[in-house]
């Protein structure tokens, strides 16, 4: 999987909204254990410090646990990554109806465009 980390903003932020993307996408199924640190990192083409601090921020979140031992893994908890990719969701749908809206275009319509738009 390719990583596009770019100059506009922190590194680990990046990070942070990649992984968790690809937790609340499926990409990474719940339970499972992601790659070590150093190899997430090599992965992401970033130091193993900047990883840790994405890792650290998800864990914060709930998202992922570490195990002292044995690594990183997915939470379990399917009604926490429901319940965020719904916030995500509606985060997404406000600022697109927002930027739709400042464009004149009228509810009636923006559903139009929805209704064509292939999922």
């Amino acid at each position: 999987m390719s990583w596009e980390i770019k100059n506009d903003r922190p590194v680990y932020i990046q990070l942070v909204e990649e992984l968790e993307m690809r937790i609340l996408n499926g990409t990474y199924t719940s339970g499972t254990k992601l790659l070590s640190v150093r190899d997430l990192a090599g992965e992401a083409q970033v130091n193993p410090n900047t990883m840790q601090k994405a890792l650290g921020e998800l864990e914060k979140k709930g998202l992922i646990s570490s195990k002292r031992t044995s690594g990183n893994y997915i939470t379990d908890d399917e009604k926490l990554i429901r319940n965020l990719r719904t916030e995500l969701a509606v985060c997404e749908v406000e600022a697109f109806c927002g930027k739709v809206k400042k464009l004149g275009i009228s509810k009636e319509e923006t559903i139009e465009l929805i209704n064509k738009e292939e999922f």
